[in-house]
């Protein structure tokens, strides 16, 4: 499967997320070629701001693999990730990071086309905007849905 085939996977949990009210971000863990972990946003349901996807779906791997580094796994997430969850991939080792929309107010991981080298670990590959207008538009459409409400 590809970068983009795993990123549908990610948009399908991000769409789970909108469906529950919740900010629509999605995220899916892969080793080798398998998904061990999908997750999505649950702060509104968990009552939990650090409920993000990224943070469910760290817990799940690591659950999975029974082991708390990440470093031979790929996240994909529908939106560059947050500070927080950036320094939760650091200490995960997360071999390599995938993302759909940048994030330009709150991302942690890539300024303008630069990768902020503090909040990734070192051997952590950083790859954004796959599928990017689709991840874009989901939380577009989500807010501008929240705002006419």
């Amino acid at each position: 499967m590809t970068d983009e085939d795993f990123m549908r996977q990610a948009l399908d949990q991000a769409r789970r997320a909108a469906e529950a009210g919740e900010v629509p971000v999605g995220a899916v863990i892969v080793a080798g070629d398998r998904i061990i972990a999908r997750a999505h946003n649950l702060c509104e349901r968990l009552r939990d701001f650090t409920a993000h996807a990224e943070m469910q779906a760290f817990t799940a791997a690591s659950e999975f693999l029974g082991g708390k580094f990440l470093d031979q796994c790929t996240l994909y997430v529908t939106l560059e990730p947050c500070p927080m969850c950036s320094g939760a991939a650091y200490w995960t080792r997360i071999g390599r990071i995938v993302y759909g929309a940048r994030d330009d107010k709150r991302g942690g991981l890539d300024f303008h086309g630069k990768r902020d080298e503090g909040l990734l670990h070192p051997k952590t590959e950083l790859v954004g905007g796959v599928l990017e207008e689709e991840c874009a538009e989901l939380l577009t459409s989500f807010f501008r849905s929240k705002r006419k409400n």
